[in-house]
């Protein structure tokens, strides 16, 4: 039997025992509380690194932007002046293309329109390359980061071209009857917003920034099509004349490949390719084992 003496010792070391592993639990919990707090902290004060640097680059590639005819050379003039007779011969072909598009609509599945529509609408543009960019941000991936920016920048100087050129031009839209020469500048009317197409800018903005980021041609050809249904859905639903729709994409992928060589010359971001890795067997005295040769 256990005599009194003995059951108070006891007593006393389990006590004490308890007492320590209390105590040390409260010290890890709060080490573990700490090291949590610690690296939320760091995680978002890296997620604010980077948001400001990719704020001055978007900074950055908006002023080099507009500043850029001020450093255009003959090979530049001679491309805008190509850009110029391009849509003027789109132009001459307003009447006809309209005839064949309104063909062609007959038999289009109605899905194929509303996506077109949804697909080039600003809100729906703005929440997409959002999301890519957050993306990026929180999975702290430099690429898609890159994709990010490049998409919302681009779309952002587009979307305000294509909006004030819509007022200065005043260009009746299709669907109103009247004609492909028809223009009343800086009417408040929307019939009177056609030129340049505002879906197929924001649609190709995002399908050209993404596409140029594969070299396989398939994975680039099937961007470019979800990229085009916007541009001819417009044309079918009679909302846009064809030089409306051309310009607009003209205008995404100068804008685009404007901000995304200004951005690989100014060295912004790391544009190597990810080393590939030489998978290697390899058998010594008593061992064999897989290499990776970097």
């Amino acid at each position: 039997m256990i005599n009194q003496n003995n059951y108070n010792t006891m007593k006393s070391v389990i006590y004490l025992n308890m007492r320590h592993v209390f105590f040390t639990i409260i010290i890890l919990t709060s080490l573990c509380s700490f090291s949590q707090r610690d690296s939320i902290s760091i995680e978002k004060n890296r997620m604010l690194k980077a948001l400001k640097y990719d704020g001055d680059v978007a900074i950055k590639s908006v002023g080099n932007y507009f500043t850029e005819p001020l450093r255009w050379k003959s090979d530049d003039f001679l491309t805008a002046g190509g850009i110029i007779a391009g849509t003027g011969l789109l132009y001459l072909s307003d009447n006809t293309a309209q005839k064949f598009f309104q063909k062609q609509n007959k038999g289009t599945p109605q899905v194929f329109n509303d996506f077109g529509f949804y697909f080039g609408k600003p809100q729906n543009f703005f929440m997409l390359s959002a999301g890519i960019y957050g993306f990026g941000l929180l999975t702290d991936n430099e690429k898609v980061r890159r994709i990010g920016v490049l998409v919302i920048t681009s779309g952002a100087i587009s979307g305000g071209i294509q909006t004030l050129s819509k007022s200065i031009f005043g260009r009746e839209r299709p669907q109103y009857g009247g004609s492909h020469d028809n223009f009343e500048p800086f009417s408040n009317k929307p019939e009177f917003h056609s030129f340049p197409s505002g879906h197929s800018t924001l649609s190709f903005s995002i399908a050209h920034s993404i596409a140029k980021q594969f070299d396989n041609f398939w994975v680039k050809a099937g961007i470019y099509s979800i990229g085009s249904i916007a541009p001819i859905s417009r044309m079918l639903t009679d909302a846009h004349w064809i030089s409306d729709v051309g310009m607009g994409i003209v205008l995404s992928i100068v804008v685009v490949d404007n901000i995304d060589n200004f951005i690989k010359k100014e060295k912004l971001y790391d544009y190597s390719k990810p080393k590939q890795i030489s998978w290697r067997l390899k058998a010594g005295a008593g061992t064999i084992g897989i290499v990776g040769i970097f």
